[in-house]
């Protein structure tokens, strides 16, 4: 399997260094995988659907050559391609290009969806109905009782692809982690962390990302306790497992280097 490494959506929030939608892109024998999708071209279509406090808050470039849709054609590939992507969440700056793949099959936590389908009147900021208008082939996971170096996971394709439970974030917030050429593992965090310092020894983030985390987790004990459990597997299994989040520029930009 070969991993391309993409970044989906350049946002410069204020006070905070600049972030990236990194989203990976995984050539299978049988098909292209996304994980996670960052913004579509709808999205850029109808910029007010994201709303004007997620606008102003993380100023997104919103570049029709960042979406997914458009760096797998540039690589050479027909969309109709993608067979499935694995979302770590339903966000809207993680979601909002499944519809530029309209018959590639959705895969998430069942708990993430039903927030998304039925949102809490806090959540309804986070999540946008209209990305996923078009009817989408959902395939819901939950956890099967299978052990990833002691967390609880779950299969989402062959035994390369596989969901990770890191709730907190969101309701069913998930990260992917997906097998290496070399036989080790790429773990995409999703938005369990924000900056790379954070699983590093010893860990670190700016003051704004760390308050902007506490203000979006729906369960903040949680999001801090699966921090601690990503800290401990990158200190005790860093030669077999690298540990990305969605939005730090600097370890997209060193692994797409």
């Amino acid at each position: 399997m070969r991993i391309h490494h993409l970044n989906c959506a350049t946002m410069r929030p204020p006070l905070a260094p600049p972030m990236v939608a990194h989203v990976l892109l995984l050539e299978r024998p049988d098909g292209l995988v996304l994980v996670d999708t960052g913004f579509g071209t709808a999205d850029l279509a109808d910029r007010k659907r994201l709303g004007r406090p997620f606008l102003t808050m993380v100023r997104p470039a919103l570049d029709a050559a960042e979406t997914a849709v458009a760096q797998v054609r540039a690589l050479g590939h027909d969309p109709a391609e993608v067979t499935d992507i694995v979302l770590t969440h339903l966000d809207l700056d993680h979601a909002g290009g499944i519809g530029d793949f309209p018959n590639a099959r959705i895969h998430v936590h069942a708990t993430e969806l039903g927030a998304a389908k039925r949102p809490t009147l806090r959540e309804k900021a986070r999540y946008v109905q209209g990305q996923w208008a078009h009817h989408p082939l959902w395939a819901e996971h939950r956890e099967g009782g299978d052990d990833w170096f002691g967390f609880a996971s779950v299969k989402a394709l062959a035994d390369d692809v596989v969901i990770v439970p890191l709730h907190g974030h969101t309701r069913g917030h998930s990260g992917v982690a997906v097998r290496r050429p070399d036989g080790g593992w790429l773990l995409h965090a999703g938005d369990a962390f924000f900056h790379g310092d954070q699983v590093a020894e010893p860990p670190g983030c700016p003051a704004s990302l760390a308050a902007f985390q506490r203000m979006m987790a729906v369960d903040n004990k949680a999001r801090v306790a699966n921090l601690e459990r990503l800290q401990e597997l990158a200190r005790s299994h860093g030669d077999e497992v690298t540990v990305i989040c969605a939005h730090d520029k600097g370890q997209y930009d060193a692994l797409r280097g």
